[in-house]
């Protein structure tokens, strides 16, 4: 198949011929259909985020299953399914409780960019050399081979373009608004970012009934898309004072919920600013390896603000996907608003310029 590799940080991904080798027992063999192009995966590609190299990249896709490996039930050939890059046990405790999005079955295959049995299922065409997985998916490939707990199986009749957006993008927005905040009706919000996190974060917040979505971003282009998918207000936070802003608009009073949904400790400083006594503030964004944040004790205690972190939306993963699709399928959440482009493999490094250059909401790789 053609894949693209990242060989090394801070370097274009090659586009190679890369063979795959069948599932093994609890394996899934999937032809993929479409990826998403995730800022996370350039957080790797440019070093902020470790990994193991070289490896296929892409996190977030849906596809068609092709085979299965000894011992899998959960899904058979011709099976439709979104592509996980947290799997989840279904037993420990963080699933048991209803936070399948911390079980640690994954992070081995993150960690090691291998199977559990220790080996890959990726080598070069030519010379045979191995190629390592990246966060169990590696979906920036038209074939890969995942764990069985990291499919969810969806129904046949939904776009997998869109289902591949749901893998990330769309479940981390909309699961920080109603599984990690559970905002409530009328409620205020500012959302920090207008990328496919920030404006799924949108969708999400105009779901969940809220009266005031404010979204702040330096591109004016983004804050102008954020107002198609709910926002109500927008700040250009390139030419205004983003805390000011808010205040102005919120009676000096502070939003109810704030959502940092770009990685960077300042703009995660402005949201906990941001928020009203007693108020939550969100951080959705990954921040680079390292990173620290800090934020006033004082209104910590005294003003009884709560700053909490949203992974993966906080997902229930095979309850909330084909909810988020069936939401769609039903029209009343606009997805497909949110590709902007659509990319052949082979373009996949321009793809990523775009996307660093501020022009697209999200795009998307596509297979034949």
């Amino acid at each position: 198949m053609k894949a693209a590799i990242l060989n090394e940080t801070k370097q274009p991904l090659e586009i190679a011929e890369v063979e795959v080798d069948p599932p093994k027992a609890g394996e899934v063999a999937i032809k993929v259909a479409a990826a998403g192009v995730c800022h996370s995966d350039y957080h790797v590609m440019n070093g902020d985020l470790p990994a193991t190299l070289p490896a296929i990249l892409g996190h977030e896709g849906a596809g068609v299953v092709e085979a299965v490996g000894e011992g899998v039930t959960a899904v058979k050939p011709g099976d439709h399914v979104i592509l996980l890059f947290r799997a989840s046990c279904g037993r420990c405790d963080y699933c048991s409780t209803g936070h399948p999005a911390l079980c640690g079955i994954g992070q081995k295959v993150r960690w090691t960019g291998r199977m559990p049995d220790g080996t890959s299922r990726f080598h070069r065409a030519q010379g045979g050399d191995e190629v390592k997985h990246f966060a169990g998916v590696s979906c920036f490939g038209e074939r890969t081979v995942v764990l069985e707990e990291a499919v969810v199986p969806i129904r046949h009749d939904a776009p997998l373009e869109i289902a591949a957006l749901v893998g990330c993008a769309v479940m981390t927005g909309v699961g920080a608004v109603v599984n990690t905040a559970r905002v409530e009706p009328g409620s205020s919000v500012l959302v920090i970012g207008a990328g496919g996190v920030g404006l799924s974060t949108v969708m999400g917040a105009q779901l969940t009934g809220a009266e005031k979505i404010i979204v702040a971003d330096l591109v004016a282009n983004k804050l102008e898309m954020s107002l198609e998918f709910g926002a109500t207000d927008t700040i250009d936070a390139s030419r205004e004072d983003t805390l000011a802003r808010v205040k102005a608009l919120t009676n000096e009073r502070g939003v109810d919920y704030a959502f940092e949904a770009i990685g960077t400790t300042r703009t995660l400083t402005q949201c906990f600013q941001a928020v009203r006594r007693g108020g939550t503030a969100v951080a959705v964004g990954v921040a680079p390896a390292g990173a620290e944040v800090s934020v006033s004790a004082f209104d910590l205690v005294l003003q009884e603000k709560a700053l909490i972190g949203s992974f993966y939306g906080s997902t229930r993963p095979h309850h909330d996907m084909p909810r988020l699709l069936d939401l769609y399928m039903a029209g009343k959440l606009p997805l497909d608003k949110l590709i902007t482009r659509r990319y052949p493999i082979d373009e996949i490094n321009e793809a990523y310029r775009a996307m660093m250059a501020g022009e697209v909401a999200r795009s998307v790789i596509t297979y034949s």
